[in-house]
């Protein structure tokens, strides 16, 4: 062959070669996915808790009667405020009054012939006394000297038994003159009557029947969230979390507090159906309230339950799972099959996509705390790399480890 058909030759076989690779990289450069990344930073990291509830005073007082009878007096009126020992309520005390009197007239009775049998126990013992004396001089029996000393000892019994019968008789007393007291009823704390459940002329149980609420008096000055949270958010919850309350008729305004108070028993509501739920109850204590705030009024809050101020955190959706056959690196993409993954129950791995000269590496990540928009990363990432934030379809679904990148955007 001569030295110009080997040129030639060699010029050709080049210009294959060259073309080849123009189309490999072109085809390479179709095939990598479109993705945005971003640069992994420190951050300030706030988890949350969220629950909704009502607003109520943090003082409030139910008043009852102790006793039943009717209301014939009833001078307060809601929304007023009392002063602590203000009168509340009178009912009807006529026959609270009569027991009373047949309580004392009852004891005085009983006194009388406590006084009585003193007497005649007195008597028995004199009687005990000659009849010793005519004994002791031989002028009388043995048999005599026994039945006086049993008349006294008879007589002994009978004012012991009256005595009794007068302790009773003071504790009737006693306990008459207390329920006629318990027809009146005073205020207990200063405060507004915030709900009035009786009228005047109504009559009222008594509590020892049941719960029968005449009235209720609550302290304004002081109110409190009481919010229903989730058994799964509960055990993140302690007393002295900070926690912001919105109240929905008041939009524009935000209030802080602290939980002060946590339910150590569940409420149930829709038992036995899909819409079963397990809650806690959870007082938040507001700091900031003001005359704006009403008892009943609906709230809900954003409890504080964590803080971390440094550190690696990524936008939620860039964590995502993937099961061990998908972590299967790529064709072309060796050096990433050595990375040891280790699934959960489950066989999921949490992963997280690092872009490294073109190439995603699925890389597993522990996780931390999470706010409602960043997750904390607590190892798995270092400050400084570049990790893909979207597509979201990209990171659920279209990224494999090892999978060709092009950073469409980076922030």
């Amino acid at each position: 062959m001569s030295r110009k058909k080997i040129i030639v030759s060699a010029v050709v076989i080049l210009a294959i070669v060259f073309s080849i690779a123009a189309l490999m990289a072109k085809k390479n450069k179709t095939a990598a996915i479109g993705v945005q990344t971003a640069k992994a930073e420190r951050i300030k990291i706030v988890e949350t808790v969220t629950a909704t509830g009502k607003i109520q005073p943090v003082t409030q007082v139910k008043i009852s009667a102790d006793v039943a009878g009717k209301i014939t007096y009833l001078p307060v009126k809601e929304s007023e405020w009392v002063e602590k020992g203000s009168l509340l309520v009178q009912l009807d005390k006529e026959r609270y009054q009569a027991a009373v009197e047949q309580a004392e007239a009852n004891l005085r009775s009983v006194e009388a012939n406590a006084r009585l049998v003193k007497e005649n126990e007195l008597q028995a013992e004199k009687e005990y006394l000659r009849t010793r004396e005519l004994y002791d001089k031989d002028l009388t029996s043995k048999a005599a000297l026994d039945q006086v000393h049993a008349a006294v000892q008879v007589e002994k019994a009978r004012y012991q038994s009256y005595l009794e019968q007068v302790d009773q008789a003071r504790a009737t007393v006693k306990q008459a003159r207390e329920d006629l007291a318990k027809t009146t009823i005073y205020a207990p704390m200063a405060g507004t009557i915030s709900k009035l459940n009786k009228e005047q002329g109504e009559i009222a149980l008594g509590s020892q029947f049941q719960e029968d609420v005449i009235l209720i008096i609550s302290n304004l000055a002081g109110m409190e969230a009481l919010v229903n949270v989730d058994e799964n958010d509960i055990v993140r919850v302690a007393i002295g979390d900070s926690a912001t309350v919105e109240v929905d008729a008041l939009p524009e305004k935000i209030f802080h507090g602290a939980v002060s108070e946590i339910a150590s028993s569940a409420k149930i509501s829709g038992s036995g159906t899909t819409e079963q739920k397990t809650e806690f109850e959870v007082k938040i204590a507001i700091t900031d309230a003001d005359k704006e705030l009403r008892e009943g009024m609906t709230a809900s809050s954003e409890i504080i339950t964590d803080v971390r101020p440094q550190a690696i955190g990524v936008p939620i959706q860039c964590v995502t799972t993937r099961s061990i056959a998908q972590l299967k690196a790529r064709a072309g993409a060796d050096t990433l099959t050595a990375a040891k993954y280790r699934p959960d129950k489950d066989g999921y791995v949490p992963v997280l996509f690092v872009a490294n000269n073109g190439v995603a590496e699925a890389r597993q990540v522990k996780t931390g705390i999470q706010s409602e928009t960043h997750i904390e990363i607590l190892d798995g990432l270092a400050v400084g790399e570049e990790y893909v934030t979207g597509s979201y379809r990209a990171i659920s679904q279209t990224l494999q480890n090892g999978s060709s990148v092009l950073a469409e955007k980076s922030q």
